[in-house]
């Protein structure tokens, strides 16, 4: 009986263990932010900053988004469920990126360079979401050893 699997070089399964760990030290770096930042989103100052940058409903939306920061932050960083964990996170970052740094409206030309500054920073992060939502979290995951 032919099989259709087709054998992996041993030099290329060996560079796979390095590419893991750079893939696993992304994930962590990427999904840090979501899960430190993710608390802050219960506290009033943040609801009332929030609602100062016309957030609908920002003490119930606010602590919702800093859930959803905070759980697609883990699911990436512990790489289960890592696609579902990155569309959480979309579905945090746009909403957020348009409505809380709004640089195009900010007269002050520092505070404009800061805004646009934040705005790009989601954009790329935005980007990287993306990337796991198709990708998935890689091989040093519970993704990956879900899957074997």
């Amino acid at each position: 009986m032919a099989s259709n699997s087709v054998a992996i070089p041993r030099a290329t399964q060996v560079a796979a263990v390095p590419r893991g760990g750079l893939v696993l030290l992304g994930r962590l770096f990427f999904a840090a932010i979501f899960v430190t930042s993710g608390f802050g989103h219960s506290f009033k100052q943040t609801i009332s900053y929030a609602a100062a940058q016309g957030v609908p409903l920002a003490s119930l939306t606010v602590p919702v988004s800093g859930l959803m920061a905070v759980a697609g932050g883990l699911s990436i960083m512990l790489g289960y469920r890592a696609k579902l964990g990155a569309w959480l996170l979309l579905a945090f970052l746009v909403p957020v990126t348009f409505m809380m740094h709004k640089f195009w409206a900010v007269t002050d030309p520092m505070m404009a360079q800061m805004q646009m500054s934040m705005f790009m920073k989601n954009v790329s992060m935005i980007g990287t979401a993306l990337i796991i939502s198709q990708f998935g979290a890689g091989p040093l995951s519970l993704d990956a050893r879900r899957s074997r």
